[in-house]
């Protein structure tokens, strides 16, 4: 069942370029859809602690899922000022499926304005679908969902994610619960220090360093 965090949608890639802005499919499923069956909230106190140890915002941590894809671990991190980014990789394809927070909006005015990605000077199309903006351009394409104050989006390489992988997965972000949280966001806890081991410590007496000098040296 389709999880989400507000009663908005999120954003998921595919290939399909249209470039109308302002239309929707009837019969189609609407990415502004009620998510349910969700896990235990996170702890909002360690959600936080975590979160800004790494220098993001609590409010726009984020997770999503899509069938065959794994988070990178790695790829976790702050997207600007103090935004969110992280990035799941297809087991089969190593298809890369990224799931970027950040602080702004986007209407119908300014969407064909915002480059898909990082790809800044690229010409960008619109489609209207629900409540979130299908966006391609550059070779890329990404589901964006206006939230209050920042935008929720989901993206990909056109030829290398199916715009229906890409939709199911904006469909799927959401905030993340206690054990989501557990698996995305490192410990707010600084690693405890590992003593040095000393080779030349001998392992009787009060472990003074053996600084025996043999014979002739």
């Amino acid at each position: 069942m389709i999880r989400h965090a507000r009663v908005l949608p999120v954003l998921v890639l595919a290939p399909l370029l249209v470039t109308a802005c302002g239309s929707e499919k009837a019969g189609d499923p609407s990415p502004s859809a009620s998510a349910s069956d969700a896990g235990p909230a996170a702890a909002p106190g360690e959600l936080a602690s975590r979160a800004q140890a790494m220098g993001v915002a609590p409010e726009l941590v984020y997770v999503t899922e899509a069938p065959g894809f794994t988070l990178a671990q790695q790829s976790v991190g702050v997207l600007g000022d103090d935004g969110f980014s992280a990035t799941w990789v297809g087991g089969e394809t190593n298809a890369l499926l990224r799931l970027a927070v950040d602080r702004g909006a986007i209407t119908a005015g300014t969407c064909p304005e915002q480059p898909v990605g990082d790809m800044s000077g690229e010409h960008t199309t619109c489609e209207r679908d629900g409540g979130a903006w299908y966006r391609t351009g550059a070779g890329r394409h990404e589901y964006a969902l206006p939230e209050d104050g920042y935008v929720v989006r989901v993206s990909a390489e056109t030829d290398a994610v199916p715009r229906d992988v890409l939709r199911a997965a904006a469909l799927a972000a959401h905030r993340p619960d206690a054990a989501e949280t557990e698996r995305l966001l490192p410990s707010a806890e600084p690693a405890p220090a590992t003593p040095v081991e000393r080779g030349d410590l001998p392992p009787f007496g009060d472990g003074a360093p053996d600084n025996h000098v043999d014979v002739g040296g």
